[in-house]
Protein backbone atom coordinates (compact mmCIF):
# COMPACT_ATOMS: atom_id res chain seq x y z
CA UNK A 1 0.00 0.00 0.00
CA UNK A 2 0.87 3.72 -0.22
CA UNK A 3 0.24 6.91 1.79
CA UNK A 4 -0.26 10.27 -0.13
CA UNK A 5 0.92 12.46 3.10
CA UNK A 6 1.79 15.97 3.61
CA UNK A 7 4.15 16.25 6.59
CA UNK A 8 2.51 17.18 9.82
CA UNK A 9 -0.80 16.85 8.15
CA UNK A 10 -3.80 14.74 9.73
CA UNK A 11 -1.69 11.73 7.15
CA UNK A 12 0.40 11.38 10.12
CA UNK A 13 -2.20 9.83 11.85
CA UNK A 14 -2.29 6.98 9.31
CA UNK A 15 1.62 6.88 8.91
CA UNK A 16 1.51 6.36 12.61
CA UNK A 17 -0.65 3.22 12.47
CA UNK A 18 1.05 1.55 9.63
CA UNK A 19 4.16 1.73 12.07
CA UNK A 20 2.07 0.70 14.74
CA UNK A 21 1.85 -2.03 13.05
CA UNK A 22 4.72 -3.19 11.97
CA UNK A 23 3.52 -2.83 8.46
CA UNK A 24 5.31 -2.11 4.84
CA UNK A 25 4.36 0.89 3.08
CA UNK A 26 5.12 2.89 0.39
CA UNK A 27 5.06 7.09 1.50
CA UNK A 28 4.65 9.99 -1.24
CA UNK A 29 5.11 13.19 -0.17
CA UNK A 30 2.06 15.91 -1.33
CA UNK A 31 2.12 19.64 -1.62
CA UNK A 32 -0.93 20.55 -0.98
CA UNK A 33 -0.52 23.99 -1.02
CA UNK A 34 -0.48 23.58 -5.10
CA UNK A 35 -1.76 20.24 -4.88
CA UNK A 36 1.34 18.41 -6.64
CA UNK A 37 3.54 15.81 -5.76
CA UNK A 38 7.22 16.55 -5.75
CA UNK A 39 7.89 15.34 -8.99
CA UNK A 40 5.46 18.85 -10.10
CA UNK A 41 2.72 16.55 -11.50
CA UNK A 42 -0.78 17.03 -10.89
CA UNK A 43 -2.25 15.32 -6.81
CA UNK A 44 -5.84 16.30 -7.64
CA UNK A 45 -6.53 13.06 -10.31
CA UNK A 46 -5.87 10.97 -6.55
CA UNK A 47 -8.00 13.25 -4.81
CA UNK A 48 -10.00 15.48 -6.55
CA UNK A 49 -10.13 17.69 -3.15
CA UNK A 50 -5.93 18.10 -3.67
CA UNK A 51 -6.02 17.07 0.16
CA UNK A 52 -4.47 13.91 2.26
CA UNK A 53 -4.54 11.40 3.33
CA UNK A 54 -4.95 8.97 0.49
CA UNK A 55 -4.12 5.38 0.72
CA UNK A 56 -3.73 3.39 -2.64
CA UNK A 57 -4.36 -0.20 -1.18
CA UNK A 58 -2.35 -3.67 -2.70
CA UNK A 59 -5.81 -3.83 -5.07
CA UNK A 60 -4.64 -0.54 -6.24
CA UNK A 61 -7.85 1.36 -4.95
CA UNK A 62 -7.92 4.93 -3.59
CA UNK A 63 -9.36 5.57 0.24
CA UNK A 64 -9.82 8.58 1.13
CA UNK A 65 -10.63 10.61 5.09
CA UNK A 66 -9.22 9.48 8.29
CA UNK A 67 -12.63 7.92 9.34
CA UNK A 68 -11.97 5.42 6.36
CA UNK A 69 -8.07 4.74 6.32
CA UNK A 70 -7.64 4.29 10.19
CA UNK A 71 -10.26 0.85 10.71
CA UNK A 72 -9.25 -0.14 6.87
CA UNK A 73 -5.38 0.05 8.18
CA UNK A 74 -6.13 -1.50 11.75
CA UNK A 75 -8.00 -4.37 10.01
CA UNK A 76 -5.35 -5.17 7.69
CA UNK A 77 -3.23 -5.82 10.03
CA UNK A 78 -5.31 -6.82 12.94
CA UNK A 79 -3.14 -8.73 14.69
CA UNK A 80 -1.36 -5.13 16.14
CA UNK A 81 -4.84 -4.66 17.81
CA UNK A 82 -5.22 -0.77 16.95
CA UNK A 83 -8.86 -1.30 16.64
CA UNK A 84 -11.36 -3.16 18.05
CA UNK A 85 -14.08 -6.38 16.36
CA UNK A 86 -16.17 -5.11 14.13
CA UNK A 87 -19.27 -5.20 15.53
CA UNK A 88 -18.42 -4.95 19.47
CA UNK A 89 -19.40 -2.11 21.73
CA UNK A 90 -15.44 -1.30 21.94
CA UNK A 91 -15.48 -0.93 17.81
CA UNK A 92 -18.56 1.59 17.94
CA UNK A 93 -16.82 3.90 20.64
CA UNK A 94 -13.70 3.82 18.15
CA UNK A 95 -15.56 5.64 15.76
CA UNK A 96 -17.09 7.76 17.92
CA UNK A 97 -14.27 8.83 19.11
CA UNK A 98 -12.77 9.30 15.04
CA UNK A 99 -16.38 11.22 14.38
CA UNK A 100 -15.60 13.62 17.16
CA UNK A 101 -11.34 13.80 16.42
CA UNK A 102 -12.65 14.53 13.02
CA UNK A 103 -15.04 17.26 13.34
CA UNK A 104 -15.44 18.77 16.77
CA UNK A 105 -11.48 18.75 16.96
CA UNK A 106 -9.95 18.82 13.49
CA UNK A 107 -12.50 20.32 11.48
CA UNK A 108 -14.54 22.56 13.85
CA UNK A 109 -11.29 23.89 15.78
CA UNK A 110 -8.07 23.49 13.96
CA UNK A 111 -8.83 24.23 10.61
CA UNK A 112 -9.79 27.68 10.95
CA UNK A 113 -6.94 28.62 13.36
CA UNK A 114 -4.52 27.39 10.94
CA UNK A 115 -5.84 28.50 7.75
CA UNK A 116 -3.94 31.90 7.02
CA UNK A 117 -6.44 33.15 5.04
CA UNK A 118 -9.28 32.48 7.62
CA UNK A 119 -11.17 35.92 8.86
CA UNK A 120 -10.35 37.35 12.61
CA UNK A 121 -13.80 36.47 13.47
CA UNK A 122 -13.88 32.99 12.10
CA UNK A 123 -10.97 32.03 14.50
CA UNK A 124 -12.46 33.81 17.37
CA UNK A 125 -15.19 31.49 16.77
CA UNK A 126 -13.24 28.19 16.60
CA UNK A 127 -10.70 29.49 19.74
CA UNK A 128 -14.10 29.54 21.38
CA UNK A 129 -15.45 26.18 20.87
CA UNK A 130 -12.09 24.62 21.98
CA UNK A 131 -12.63 24.93 25.91
CA UNK A 132 -16.19 22.72 26.12
CA UNK A 133 -14.44 19.99 23.40
CA UNK A 134 -10.78 20.15 24.93
CA UNK A 135 -12.99 19.32 28.59
CA UNK A 136 -14.68 16.74 27.11
CA UNK A 137 -11.20 15.25 26.22
CA UNK A 138 -9.79 16.02 29.64
CA UNK A 139 -12.57 14.21 31.91
CA UNK A 140 -12.55 11.07 29.76
CA UNK A 141 -8.57 10.84 30.03
CA UNK A 142 -8.53 11.69 33.82
CA UNK A 143 -8.57 8.19 34.42
CA UNK A 144 -7.36 6.81 31.35
CA UNK A 145 -4.04 5.77 29.67
CA UNK A 146 -5.79 5.42 25.94
CA UNK A 147 -9.17 6.66 24.87
CA UNK A 148 -10.36 3.11 24.41
CA UNK A 149 -8.83 0.05 26.67
CA UNK A 150 -5.37 0.23 24.99
CA UNK A 151 -3.69 2.30 21.77
CA UNK A 152 -5.77 2.35 18.66
CA UNK A 153 -5.93 4.14 15.72
CA UNK A 154 -7.75 6.65 17.34
CA UNK A 155 -4.94 7.61 19.30
CA UNK A 156 -3.05 8.04 16.67
CA UNK A 157 -5.42 10.35 14.85
CA UNK A 158 -6.16 12.49 18.52
CA UNK A 159 -2.19 12.54 19.02
CA UNK A 160 -1.72 13.87 14.96
CA UNK A 161 -4.30 16.40 16.16
CA UNK A 162 -2.84 17.99 19.66
CA UNK A 163 -0.18 18.32 17.85
CA UNK A 164 -1.02 21.49 15.93
CA UNK A 165 -1.71 23.13 18.95
CA UNK A 166 1.68 24.65 18.94
CA UNK A 167 1.32 25.78 15.63
CA UNK A 168 -2.51 27.24 15.65
CA UNK A 169 -2.46 29.36 19.95
CA UNK A 170 -3.81 26.47 21.77
CA UNK A 171 -2.23 25.89 24.68
CA UNK A 172 -2.77 22.65 26.30
CA UNK A 173 -1.62 23.45 29.60
CA UNK A 174 -5.01 24.50 30.45
CA UNK A 175 -6.20 21.13 29.90
CA UNK A 176 -3.87 19.06 31.93
CA UNK A 177 -4.45 15.84 31.46
CA UNK A 178 -4.79 15.98 27.83
CA UNK A 179 -1.24 17.60 27.78
CA UNK A 180 -0.16 14.86 29.82
CA UNK A 181 -1.76 12.22 27.41
CA UNK A 182 -0.33 13.46 24.52
CA UNK A 183 3.05 13.78 25.78
CA UNK A 184 2.77 10.26 26.65
CA UNK A 185 1.68 8.91 23.55
CA UNK A 186 4.69 11.06 21.84
CA UNK A 187 6.95 8.99 24.11
CA UNK A 188 5.66 5.73 22.09
CA UNK A 189 8.66 4.68 19.63
CA UNK A 190 6.73 4.39 16.87
CA UNK A 191 4.72 7.60 17.65
CA UNK A 192 8.13 9.60 18.19
CA UNK A 193 9.50 7.98 15.11
CA UNK A 194 6.91 9.31 12.46
CA UNK A 195 6.76 12.59 14.15
CA UNK A 196 10.54 12.86 13.79
CA UNK A 197 10.47 12.23 9.84
CA UNK A 198 7.82 14.66 9.07
CA UNK A 199 8.50 17.20 11.17
CA UNK A 200 11.71 17.31 9.23
CA UNK A 201 9.83 16.86 6.04
CA UNK A 202 7.97 19.69 6.72
CA UNK A 203 11.42 21.71 7.36
CA UNK A 204 12.28 21.03 4.22
CA UNK A 205 8.80 22.37 2.94
CA UNK A 206 8.96 25.09 4.52
CA UNK A 207 12.43 25.83 2.94
CA UNK A 208 11.60 25.23 -0.49
CA UNK A 209 8.90 27.92 -0.23
CA UNK A 210 10.94 30.23 1.64
CA UNK A 211 13.21 29.89 -1.41
CA UNK A 212 10.51 29.91 -4.01
CA UNK A 213 9.15 33.24 -2.68
CA UNK A 214 12.85 35.01 -2.77
CA UNK A 215 13.37 34.01 -5.83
Amino acid sequence: MDLYFAPLACSLATRIAIYEAGAQAGFIQVDTHHKQLRDGSDFRPVNALGQVPVLRTDEGWLLTENTAILPYVADQFASAQLAPPAGSAERARLQQWLGFIGTELHKAIFVPLLDPNAPADVKTYARDKAALRLGVLQAHLAQREFLLERFSVADAYLFTVLNWGQYSGINLAGWPQVGAYYRRIAQRPHVARALAEEAALYGEEVARRKEKNTV
